[in-house]
Protein backbone atom coordinates (compact mmCIF):
# COMPACT_ATOMS: atom_id res chain seq x y z
CA UNK A 1 0.00 0.00 0.00
CA UNK A 2 1.01 3.64 -0.45
CA UNK A 3 2.77 5.30 2.44
CA UNK A 4 0.11 7.24 4.34
CA UNK A 5 2.14 8.85 7.12
CA UNK A 6 5.03 11.28 7.58
CA UNK A 7 6.09 11.11 11.20
CA UNK A 8 6.92 7.99 13.24
CA UNK A 9 7.33 8.24 17.00
CA UNK A 10 7.36 6.13 20.15
CA UNK A 11 5.25 7.02 23.19
CA UNK A 12 4.56 5.45 26.60
CA UNK A 13 1.32 3.49 26.80
CA UNK A 14 -0.49 1.48 29.44
CA UNK A 15 1.60 -1.64 29.93
CA UNK A 16 4.51 -0.56 27.73
CA UNK A 17 5.21 1.54 24.65
CA UNK A 18 3.35 2.25 21.42
CA UNK A 19 4.51 3.16 17.93
CA UNK A 20 2.68 6.16 16.51
CA UNK A 21 2.18 7.17 12.88
CA UNK A 22 1.41 10.89 12.72
CA UNK A 23 0.36 10.67 16.35
CA UNK A 24 -1.96 7.68 15.91
CA UNK A 25 -1.06 4.40 17.58
CA UNK A 26 -0.33 1.40 15.39
CA UNK A 27 -2.73 -1.51 15.74
CA UNK A 28 -2.29 -5.17 14.90
CA UNK A 29 -4.12 -6.81 11.97
CA UNK A 30 -6.75 -8.00 14.50
CA UNK A 31 -7.22 -4.37 15.62
CA UNK A 32 -5.57 -4.91 18.98
CA UNK A 33 -3.34 -2.13 20.34
CA UNK A 34 0.28 -2.91 19.52
CA UNK A 35 1.76 -2.42 22.97
CA UNK A 36 5.45 -3.33 23.20
CA UNK A 37 7.04 -4.26 26.55
CA UNK A 38 10.15 -2.09 26.14
CA UNK A 39 11.04 1.21 24.54
CA UNK A 40 13.93 -0.53 22.80
CA UNK A 41 11.60 -2.88 20.91
CA UNK A 42 9.14 -0.10 20.14
CA UNK A 43 11.96 2.00 18.69
CA UNK A 44 13.22 -0.92 16.58
CA UNK A 45 9.76 -1.37 15.09
CA UNK A 46 9.38 2.38 14.62
CA UNK A 47 12.60 2.32 12.61
CA UNK A 48 11.07 -0.29 10.29
CA UNK A 49 8.20 2.12 9.62
CA UNK A 50 10.62 5.01 9.06
CA UNK A 51 12.62 2.95 6.56
CA UNK A 52 9.63 2.50 4.23
CA UNK A 53 9.66 4.36 0.93
CA UNK A 54 6.70 5.56 -1.08
CA UNK A 55 5.08 2.16 -0.57
CA UNK A 56 4.75 0.19 2.66
CA UNK A 57 6.04 -3.35 2.14
CA UNK A 58 5.11 -5.66 5.03
CA UNK A 59 7.81 -8.21 4.22
CA UNK A 60 10.48 -5.61 4.98
CA UNK A 61 9.18 -5.21 8.55
CA UNK A 62 9.93 -8.58 10.20
CA UNK A 63 9.92 -7.29 13.77
CA UNK A 64 6.49 -5.74 13.25
CA UNK A 65 5.13 -8.98 11.81
CA UNK A 66 6.53 -11.01 14.70
CA UNK A 67 5.17 -8.56 17.28
CA UNK A 68 1.74 -8.66 15.63
CA UNK A 69 1.80 -12.46 15.85
CA UNK A 70 2.65 -12.30 19.54
CA UNK A 71 -0.11 -9.81 20.39
CA UNK A 72 -2.82 -11.38 18.22
CA UNK A 73 -1.87 -15.02 18.70
CA UNK A 74 0.65 -16.00 21.35
CA UNK A 75 -0.60 -13.78 24.17
CA UNK A 76 -4.16 -15.08 23.76
CA UNK A 77 -3.23 -18.74 23.17
CA UNK A 78 -0.37 -19.32 25.56
CA UNK A 79 -0.97 -23.01 26.34
CA UNK A 80 -1.49 -24.10 22.70
CA UNK A 81 1.69 -22.24 21.72
CA UNK A 82 3.65 -24.01 24.46
CA UNK A 83 2.21 -27.32 23.26
CA UNK A 84 3.32 -26.51 19.71
CA UNK A 85 6.86 -25.68 20.82
CA UNK A 86 7.04 -28.77 23.01
CA UNK A 87 6.26 -31.00 20.04
CA UNK A 88 9.72 -30.15 18.73
CA UNK A 89 11.06 -31.54 21.99
CA UNK A 90 9.21 -34.82 21.54
CA UNK A 91 11.25 -35.39 18.36
CA UNK A 92 14.15 -33.07 19.03
CA UNK A 93 16.74 -32.89 16.25
CA UNK A 94 19.62 -33.23 18.72
CA UNK A 95 18.36 -36.64 19.83
CA UNK A 96 18.55 -38.31 16.41
CA UNK A 97 22.05 -39.32 15.41
CA UNK A 98 23.60 -40.89 12.36
CA UNK A 99 25.18 -44.29 12.89
CA UNK A 100 27.25 -43.75 9.73
CA UNK A 101 29.36 -42.28 8.29
CA UNK A 102 31.47 -41.86 11.39
CA UNK A 103 32.63 -38.39 10.31
CA UNK A 104 29.03 -37.13 10.45
CA UNK A 105 28.28 -38.93 13.71
CA UNK A 106 31.38 -37.37 15.25
CA UNK A 107 30.28 -33.88 14.21
CA UNK A 108 26.88 -34.48 15.78
CA UNK A 109 28.41 -35.67 19.05
CA UNK A 110 30.82 -32.75 19.18
CA UNK A 111 28.17 -30.15 18.40
CA UNK A 112 25.06 -31.54 20.08
CA UNK A 113 26.24 -33.35 23.21
CA UNK A 114 27.26 -30.16 25.06
CA UNK A 115 23.85 -28.61 24.40
CA UNK A 116 22.01 -31.68 25.69
CA UNK A 117 24.27 -31.68 28.75
CA UNK A 118 23.37 -28.02 29.33
CA UNK A 119 19.65 -28.80 29.05
CA UNK A 120 20.01 -31.55 31.65
CA UNK A 121 22.05 -29.44 34.03
CA UNK A 122 20.20 -26.15 33.59
CA UNK A 123 16.60 -27.33 33.14
CA UNK A 124 16.63 -30.92 34.42
CA UNK A 125 15.71 -32.28 30.98
CA UNK A 126 17.64 -35.51 30.39
CA UNK A 127 16.98 -36.28 26.73
CA UNK A 128 17.23 -39.76 25.26
CA UNK A 129 19.28 -40.32 22.09
CA UNK A 130 18.60 -42.66 19.16
CA UNK A 131 20.94 -43.73 16.36
CA UNK A 132 20.09 -44.61 12.79
CA UNK A 133 16.41 -44.86 11.90
CA UNK A 134 15.26 -45.79 15.40
CA UNK A 135 12.57 -43.68 17.05
CA UNK A 136 12.94 -42.73 20.70
CA UNK A 137 10.23 -41.56 23.08
CA UNK A 138 11.35 -38.88 25.49
CA UNK A 139 10.50 -39.55 29.12
CA UNK A 140 7.58 -37.72 30.75
CA UNK A 141 10.09 -36.22 33.19
CA UNK A 142 12.20 -34.71 30.41
CA UNK A 143 9.16 -33.28 28.63
CA UNK A 144 7.82 -31.89 31.91
CA UNK A 145 11.16 -30.17 32.49
CA UNK A 146 11.02 -28.59 29.04
CA UNK A 147 7.45 -27.46 29.67
CA UNK A 148 8.46 -25.80 32.94
CA UNK A 149 11.18 -23.92 31.07
CA UNK A 150 8.63 -22.72 28.51
CA UNK A 151 6.00 -21.88 31.13
CA UNK A 152 8.39 -19.33 32.62
CA UNK A 153 8.57 -17.28 29.39
CA UNK A 154 6.72 -14.10 28.52
CA UNK A 155 4.63 -14.01 25.30
CA UNK A 156 7.34 -12.29 23.26
CA UNK A 157 9.92 -14.88 24.29
CA UNK A 158 7.47 -17.69 23.51
CA UNK A 159 6.79 -16.24 20.07
CA UNK A 160 10.51 -16.05 19.35
CA UNK A 161 11.18 -19.53 20.73
CA UNK A 162 8.45 -20.97 18.51
CA UNK A 163 10.15 -19.48 15.45
CA UNK A 164 13.59 -20.73 16.52
CA UNK A 165 12.33 -24.23 17.32
CA UNK A 166 10.48 -24.37 14.00
CA UNK A 167 13.58 -23.42 12.04
CA UNK A 168 16.04 -25.62 13.93
CA UNK A 169 13.74 -28.54 14.68
CA UNK A 170 14.87 -28.40 18.30
CA UNK A 171 13.30 -26.98 21.44
CA UNK A 172 16.62 -27.58 23.20
CA UNK A 173 18.43 -25.30 20.76
CA UNK A 174 15.66 -22.71 21.11
CA UNK A 175 15.92 -22.68 24.90
CA UNK A 176 19.72 -22.51 24.66
CA UNK A 177 19.38 -19.34 22.59
CA UNK A 178 16.70 -17.93 24.88
CA UNK A 179 18.93 -18.45 27.92
CA UNK A 180 22.04 -17.07 26.26
CA UNK A 181 23.92 -20.38 26.19
CA UNK A 182 24.09 -20.18 22.38
CA UNK A 183 23.89 -17.34 19.92
CA UNK A 184 21.24 -17.52 17.23
CA UNK A 185 23.94 -18.05 14.61
CA UNK A 186 25.55 -20.90 16.53
CA UNK A 187 22.19 -22.61 17.05
CA UNK A 188 21.39 -22.31 13.36
CA UNK A 189 24.76 -23.80 12.40
CA UNK A 190 24.27 -26.68 14.85
CA UNK A 191 20.85 -27.39 13.39
CA UNK A 192 22.42 -27.74 9.94
CA UNK A 193 25.25 -30.16 10.74
CA UNK A 194 23.67 -32.83 8.53
CA UNK A 195 22.98 -30.43 5.65
CA UNK A 196 26.45 -28.92 5.82
CA UNK A 197 28.03 -32.36 5.72
CA UNK A 198 25.91 -33.34 2.71
CA UNK A 199 26.73 -30.07 0.92
CA UNK A 200 30.44 -30.63 1.48
CA UNK A 201 30.09 -34.13 0.08
CA UNK A 202 27.73 -33.55 -2.83
CA UNK A 203 27.60 -29.80 -3.31
CA UNK A 204 24.81 -27.30 -2.69
CA UNK A 205 22.55 -25.69 -5.27
CA UNK A 206 21.63 -22.01 -5.47
CA UNK A 207 18.01 -22.57 -4.46
CA UNK A 208 19.04 -24.36 -1.28
CA UNK A 209 21.53 -21.60 -0.47
CA UNK A 210 18.84 -18.94 -0.84
CA UNK A 211 16.45 -20.90 1.37
CA UNK A 212 19.11 -21.26 4.07
CA UNK A 213 19.82 -17.53 3.93
CA UNK A 214 16.14 -16.70 4.37
CA UNK A 215 15.80 -19.05 7.33
CA UNK A 216 18.93 -17.63 8.97
CA UNK A 217 17.55 -14.10 8.59
CA UNK A 218 14.21 -15.15 10.09
CA UNK A 219 15.96 -16.72 13.07
CA UNK A 220 18.10 -13.61 13.60
CA UNK A 221 14.98 -11.45 13.72
CA UNK A 222 13.31 -13.78 16.22
CA UNK A 223 16.36 -13.45 18.48
CA UNK A 224 16.32 -9.68 18.01
CA UNK A 225 12.65 -9.55 19.02
CA UNK A 226 13.26 -11.65 22.14
CA UNK A 227 16.30 -9.63 23.17
CA UNK A 228 14.69 -6.25 22.60
CA UNK A 229 11.55 -7.30 24.50
CA UNK A 230 13.50 -7.98 27.70
CA UNK A 231 13.63 -5.25 30.34
CA UNK A 232 17.05 -3.68 30.56
CA UNK A 233 17.75 -5.13 34.02
CA UNK A 234 17.21 -8.64 32.62
CA UNK A 235 19.52 -7.96 29.67
CA UNK A 236 22.22 -6.71 32.06
CA UNK A 237 21.86 -9.82 34.23
CA UNK A 238 22.25 -12.07 31.17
Amino acid sequence: MKRFYKDVSVAPADGGFAVQLDGRRVQTPARNPLILPTERLAEAIAQEWRAQGEEVVATTMPLLRLANTVVDGVAMNRDPVIDAILRFGENDLLCYRADQPEALAARQREGWDPVLAWAHQHHGAKMRIAEGLTHVDQTPEALAALRRALDARDPFSLGALHVIASITGSVVLALAVGDGFLSGGDAFALSRIDEIYQAETWGEDAEATKRVSNLAHELVKAVELMTAARPERVQERN
